[in-house]
């Protein structure tokens, strides 16, 4: 496989993914985004633990969507991420979920 062919297959995932997100964002209420992953999801709960003077955070989630096009399934039932790095966790508003129907961000 060559490089341009790699390119060519990477972004056709991202064009896949960005679309079943587009379809997906408006059953969830909540983004959370850690240093590895994107999630959505409509529970969650946030641990933050300290151990000899390390803080670090524990995020469980119920019932997610993880972006990540290698995943071949991105629903997931239960999600438990610790990190030492930031968690940000927002509250969607729904004009937050009206996203544009075309894939004019991929420059389609």
């Amino acid at each position: 496989m060559s490089a341009e062919d790699l390119e060519k297959y990477e972004t056709e995932m991202e064009l896949k993914l960005y679309r079943e997100y587009r379809d997906v964002v408006g059953l969830f209420k909540y983004v959370i985004e850690t240093e590895r992953r994107f999630y959505l999801t409509n529970d969650y709960e946030l641990q933050v633990h300290s151990v000899q003077g390390e803080v670090f955070f524990e995020v469980s989630m119920a019932d997610a969507w993880v972006w990540d096009m290698y995943r071949p399934a991105r629903f997931v039932r239960k999600v438990r991420v610790l990190t030492f790095k930031d968690v940000n966790i927002e509250e969607l508003a729904k004009s937050d979920l009206e996203l544009p129907s075309d894939d004019s961000a991929f420059g389609n």
